[in-house]
């Protein structure tokens, strides 16, 4: 089994390296030459994915940006083998799906968006390794809901990945809550470390400040354009928090005691109710 990797990046190089573990021929393209130079040095990758051998990949696996993957499609669609099984692994999927499910349709191939949910802070190939996925959920947005012989290929083909839970979903919806789960978290603790009083932390802090600022160690030119991507849903999430924030801030100026302390329950209860 052969397979395609379009980016080397955090993301594509640990699914590289876990496929080259499983024994699997790895062919791989990344915009930086060096990068797919590198990895064919570790061994990692077999040769370089062109535009000549990428009929021969089984399954092709696309970890850029979204905007990177939608130009790779349009630029090698017609190349693709309709044989070929075609994953997404980027971070929204309304805009690149509706372009892969167009794509495919056309020249005969299989495509189906997909999510991993694992990451780190660190971004580029140097930080990648093949447990990356290891006991993750992936979420996937296939063509159709109830083609249940398409959902046991996509698991099958993506078993040397080692992700723990499968859960099927249409882009929107995934839009919907990565902009809660994922967006949020990085766009909020982006702003947080940026107070002079971070500078001063040593001594002070403790795992909630380094749970908290992990993701603001991020990629700005990925992010700003998921961000962007995904400005509805997004938007959304920060109007609320404001407004949630502006409740607290208007209670502790005014010495609210009661109001406060409901605030808090609340928040509390909230978290336990996640936990359910």
């Amino acid at each position: 089994m052969t397979i395609g990797v379009v980016g080397l990046g955090l993301i594509g190089g640990s699914a590289a390296k876990a496929f080259k573990t499983a024994g699997y021929k790895v062919l791989a393209y990344d915009i930086d030459t060096r990068i797919t130079g590198f990895a064919q040095l570790e061994g990692v990758v077999d040769g370089e994915l062109t535009v000549s051998n990428l009929c021969s990949c089984d399954l092709l696996l696309l970890t850029a940006t979204p905007k990177a993957v939608a130009a790779y499609l349009k630029d090698n669609a017609g190349h693709i083998h309709p044989h070929t099984l075609v994953i997404d692994f980027c971070g929204t999927k309304q805009m690149v799906c509706s372009l892969g499910f167009a794509l495919a349709a056309e020249h005969g191939f299989t495509y189906v968006g997909g999510h991993p949910m694992a990451g780190l802070q660190y971004s580029g190939y140097k930080y990648s390794k093949p447990t990356l996925y290891n006991g993750a959920s992936f979420i996937m947005v296939p063509p159709v809901h109830d083609d249940i012989a398409l959902l046991d290929r996509v698991k099958q083909a993506l078993l040397p990945l080692g992700f723990k839970k499968f859960v099927v979903t249409d882009a929107g919806f995934h839009d919907r809550m990565i902009a809660y789960t994922s967006q949020m978290c990085h766009v909020v603790s982006n702003a947080f470390i940026k107070s002079p009083s971070a500078k001063l932390h040593r001594g002070y802090s403790a795992g909630s400040f380094r749970d908290f600022t992990r993701v603001s160690r991020l990629n700005e030119n990925m992010w700003t354009e998921l961000f962007l991507e995904n400005k509805e849903y997004l938007l959304g999430e920060l109007d609320f928090l404001i407004r949630s924030l502006g409740e607290y801030r208007d209670a502790i100026a005014s010495g609210d005691e009661e109001t406060l302390r409901a605030l808090l329950r609340d928040g509390r209860v909230a978290k336990e109710e996640t936990e359910k």
